[in-house]
């Protein structure tokens, strides 16, 4: 994987070049300096740099439509499900249901969402986008978009399924780390 590629990332002076370490290569033992160098390298770009360019970018759209990124992350995450409460928008943010509530208020007075009572369950509220400001919101997202479909001609169908793996995993990480200082409080 990602072998066409010499991706680089620089590390207190020191040049890793990640198409050396990919996956199916020879696998550098976790005690070794190098494969830790690369760890660090990975974390710090993945973690720190990407994480904290994504929510600025985040934040950008966010102020767009009058809200904080935390609302939007939520709405983007409630609009991947069709039927979705606000137990489970915090079971997947990893908000507590009152810090959900507030979200979904703001959300609501800006007309993106509105809250449906389940016709079954009357207790049960669904959080329901509105599409014609899902498409709104969209066209803000279209540059990124188009800039990310140009990185990702550059690789093959093998290094973008091992890149979506490893989001995934690290989604679940993030997510359960999240959790975990939250029931720390």
């Amino acid at each position: 994987m990602l072998r066409g590629r010499s991706i680089i990332y620089y590390l207190d002076d020191k040049i890793i070049r990640l198409s050396n370490y990919y996956r199916g290569a020879e696998t550098l033992s976790s005690k070794t300096s190098g494969r830790l160098e690369l760890e660090r390298a990975v974390t710090d770009q993945l973690g720190r740099q990407l994480g904290g360019r994504a929510l600025l970018f985040h934040q950008a759209v966010a102020e767009r439509l009058g809200l904080n990124a935390t609302d939007l992350k939520c709405l983007d995450l409630a609009r991947g499900e069709k039927d979705i409460t606000a137990g489970r928008i915090a079971e997947v943010t990893g908000l507590t249901t009152a810090a959900l509530t507030s979200v979904i208020d703001r959300l609501e007075a800006r007309g993106i969402v509105r809250r449906e009572r389940d016709i079954g369950d009357r207790r049960k509220v669904f959080v329901r986008p509105i599409p014609e400001r899902m498409t709104e919101i969209g066209r803000l997202f279209e540059s990124l978009d188009r800039a990310m479909r140009q990185l990702y001609a550059d690789y093959t169908v093998a290094d973008l399924t091992f890149l979506r793996d490893f989001a995934v995993e690290a989604d679940k990480v993030m997510l359960a780390e999240t959790k975990k200082l939250r029931e720390r409080d």
